[in-house]
């Protein structure tokens, strides 16, 4: 009987290690340098059947909005921050509402101005990632990208 209960545990401290390590997606982040303008470009891998969300959702009530948050508050995006990728627009059932969503690969294209003495570009991405049966927690992934 003892043997059959630490069995029972350990295959349920497993389960929940191996559900905690679950990683959807992945990051890599590029600058691209130029006189006056930096270019940063982060790119999201997405495993299939998972989703990541557009930063610009009609509602805070549903998805977390995927967002890009740089440490230092003097660095502006010159522009609205571009979205590329294999959307998806339209109602969705689990959330009850009108959501744009990006499967396989979403590259979000920011610019910032160039100065003089910036050396590196520090932050971190916040987003949230759901499946068509359920969600993961949101998430942070933190960036520093040297400037040349």
């Amino acid at each position: 009987m003892r043997e059959i209960s630490i069995c029972i545990i350990l295959s349920l401290v497993l389960t929940i290690s191996a559900w905690g390590q679950e990683n959807p997606v992945s990051w890599t982040i590029n600058a691209e340098v130029a006189e006056k303008v930096i270019t940063l470009t982060y790119e999201a891998t997405i495993d299939d059947g998972w989703y990541v969300y557009s930063q610009y959702l009609e509602s805070d009530l549903g998805p977390i909005a995927t967002s890009i948050n740089l440490d230092d508050e003097s660095i502006k995006s010159m522009e609205k921050i571009e979205e590329i990728g294999k959307k998806k627009e339209g109602y969705d059932k689990l959330f009850e509402m009108n959501i744009v969503k990006f499967a396989n690969k979403l590259k979000l294209v920011q610019k910032i101005e160039r100065t003089a003495d910036l050396k590196n570009v520090k932050g971190y991405i916040e987003f949230m990632t759901c499946d068509d049966s359920r969600c993961l927690p949101p998430t942070q992934v933190d960036f520093n990208v040297a400037i040349n």
